[in-house]
């Protein structure tokens, strides 16, 4: 067997199996896909659950495993290849390149104070100096916390006090479908608004927008870089439970949650879910369509694919600038293998020319991943059959850092199930539980998605500073079990595959009756008019709630009359009737002409609820488009 080959490949269940009952001598041999400069101890240490840690005193380094171990078979093949839709740049660093500018970014760092366990926060675009930023934290031992850039300065305030860290790096702008986005004033304002202000900013000046200096405080990356060409800036080896970073989550609270991650066992998860999931090989092209500020952009732009050997595509721009075929055309040009993108993304281009995807030769790519948000059958099937590509779905959060459900085609060749993620992958433990008596819930009937700790390698340690938030916000929910809660639910299929159906707190109660707001999407958007939707539950006096649903049609014209507009309303209902029952059909269908979306694609339904009920929508500082929310205003006061 070769280096991270465990006993049981060949059969997913045989392979989970073992993942399960022999967690010590299956991480173990996975272990052997990373480099330790010290071996482990000890494999698993779960003395204080759910408290986990990984490869007890093993010693080694996410920088290293990405960059510095490839020099010497591919010092000179594509690792970063940077392409920017917004600026028309395009640049491609080897790995050999990639490793200097790191350590050019390292030096800079140590230069402005870092220290090993200090914390860099990073607020940037799309652009490769993000990406030394995150290699150079990882290099000497800082705990790097991106922030999606743009965010708005009350939310980045909050996440600098609860970072506190010695040193921001920035830029002067970023930009999004033609739009630049001035980064340095909500920088500025954030700063001013913390109570635990950065003693440095270092500045990456794009030329995008001039913008003011703060003295004594705001450094210059291109001067700094001139001075440290040279640097040598030497691996500091970690024990493979220190921090490698920690990302911010959405919290109920309003809070904020610190997901702090691991070194090793991040490490090992990635560098496994690159062979056994992604079935990434060296020297071969990924392409993320994601963020960095998302756990996507960490794990499978940044590390999980350096880990690999594999190039990796780190894109500034949209699905359609300039055209709708812009990311089939990377795919000929930089003969991407796998790629990784969101079913909102494939939802726009769904709308667009098809003959977009059959431009480009993609003779190259071998499998398009999709994840981040419920991927619908009709969206499955139509990119499937237009790409001619085997679609896979994953399921999983920013807390586990890699897939808790899909199909692992590096083990074996598992067929895909449309509507469904898959089947959980090694080392989670899934169970679907009844919310109120913690209980199993048998074949088809709906629960709650639980895993069982030991929670895998990759996963979340803890929330950063707070260790009752983790153990009250994930293992306190569901009576008599320490179980890890996704907070979304599910169904299990007599074959193992799993549907999610919609988060917990998502769940509609009309009349009694629990409905998820998946369920409805998904009857939905079977309708061949239908391009993409979002159904949220809203208050009832009779009924305590209602289904109310916002529809994108794939030709907007369908509805621009009011008597068609009510037709197809009724075909919708009907639908919705036929599938699931009257009782799931929604009280009024509104059409739309976009959803309210984060700038990562996820469809805002909170704010939608809000807006339904007119409340006050929220925070609302990742919107794309202001515009979405007016929409929905104007369409409900006009039913109203």
């Amino acid at each position: 067997m070769g280096a991270g080959d465990v006993i049981g490949a060949g059969s997913l269940s045989g392979f989970h199996a073992r993942s399960i009952a022999d967690r010590e001598g299956f991480w173990g041999e996975l272990a052997a896909l990373i480099d330790w400069q010290a071996p482990f101890e000890r494999v698993l240490d779960y003395s204080r659950p759910p408290f986990t840690r990984w490869f007890v005193g093993g010693r080694t380094n996410l920088c290293h495993n990405a960059v510095d171990r490839h020099l010497a078979a591919r010092r000179d093949q594509p690792a970063l290849i940077y392409v920017s839709t917004e600026t028309d740049d395009e640049r491609v660093y080897s790995f050999g390149e990639l490793h200097r500018e790191v350590m050019r970014m390292a030096a800079i760092m140590r230069e402005l104070g870092v220290r090993r366990g200090d914390r860099v926060l990073i607020y940037m675009p799309m652009i490769p100096e993000a990406t030394f930023a995150m290699l150079a934290c990882a290099r000497i031992g800082a705990i790097h916390s991106v922030v999606f850039g743009g965010f708005a300065s009350h939310s980045l305030a909050s996440r600098i006090d609860d970072a506190s860290p010695v040193l921001v790096v920035s830029a002067d702008a970023g930009s999004r479908a033609g739009k630049v986005v001035p980064y340095k004033p909500l920088l500025d304002a954030a700063i001013d608004l913390a109570r635990n202000r950065p003693a440095n900013v270092l500045m990456v000046d794009r030329g995008l927008v001039p913008f003011e200096r703060v003295a004594a405080r705001d450094r210059d990356y291109a001067q700094l870089r001139e001075r440290h060409l040279d640097a040598e800036v030497p691996v500091e080896w970690l024990e493979s439970n220190e921090i490698s970073y920690t990302l911010y989550t959405s919290g109920t609270t309003g809070v904020p949650k610190g997901v702090q991650r691991d070194v090793g066992g991040y490490a090992v998860a990635l560098a496994a879910s690159m062979k056994y999931i992604f079935c990434g090989n060296a020297g071969e092209t990924y392409f993320s369509t994601s963020d960095i500020g998302w756990v996507v952009g960490h794990s499978y732009i940044v590390y999980g694919p350096l880990i690999a050997g594999m190039g990796t595509i780190m894109y500034e721009g949209t699905p359609l600038r300039p055209d709708a075929g812009i990311l089939w055309k990377l795919v000929e040009k930089y003969r991407v293998t796998v790629m990784f993108s969101a079913p909102t993304a494939i939802r726009v281009l769904k709308k667009q020319d098809p003959s977009w995807l059959t431009r480009y030769d993609l003779s190259s790519l071998r499998t398009l991943f999709l994840a981040g948000e419920p991927l619908d059958e009709p969206t499955a099937r139509w990119i499937g059959e237009a790409l001619g590509k085997p679609i896979v779905d994953n399921y999983w959060q920013t807390e586990t850092g890699w897939p808790i459900l899909t199909v692992a085609h590096g083990v074996e060749k598992t067929p895909t199930r449309l509507g469904s993620p898959g089947m959980p992958m090694y080392g989670y433990d899934v169970r679907l539980l009844h919310e109120q008596t913690g209980e199993e819930v048998g074949t088809n009937e709906k629960g709650v998605v639980a895993i069982m700790p030991p929670l895998p390698p990759g996963c979340m340690q803890t929330v950063w500073g707070d260790d009752e938030r983790f153990v009250k916000t994930y293992f306190s929910t569901i009576p008599g079990r320490l179980a890890y809660s996704t907070f979304d639910w599910g169904i299990r299929d007599e074959d193992g595959y799993y549907f999610i159906l919609g988060r917990t707190d998502d769940v509609i109660n009309v009349a009694g009756h629990r409905l998820g707001t998946r369920e409805i999407e998904e009857s939905l958007s079977s309708h061949p008019a239908v391009a993409e939707c979002a159904v949220v539950g809203v208050a009832d006096a009779l009924k305590g709630q209602v289904a109310m649903a916002f529809v994108v049609l794939k030709d907007p014209s369908r509805a621009a009359a009011d008597d068609a507009r009510m037709a197809l309303e009724g075909e919708l209902m009907a639908t919705v009737d036929k599938q699931l029952g009257a009782v799931a059909r929604p009280s009024r269908v509104h059409f739309v002409t976009l959803l309210p979306k984060t700038r990562s694609g996820k469809v805002l339904r909170r704010s939608i609820q809000a807006i339904c009920e007119a409340r006050d929508p929220g925070d609302l500082t990742t919107i794309e488009d202001p515009g979405a929310l007016e929409q929905l205003r104007r369409a409900v006061g006009l039913q109203a």
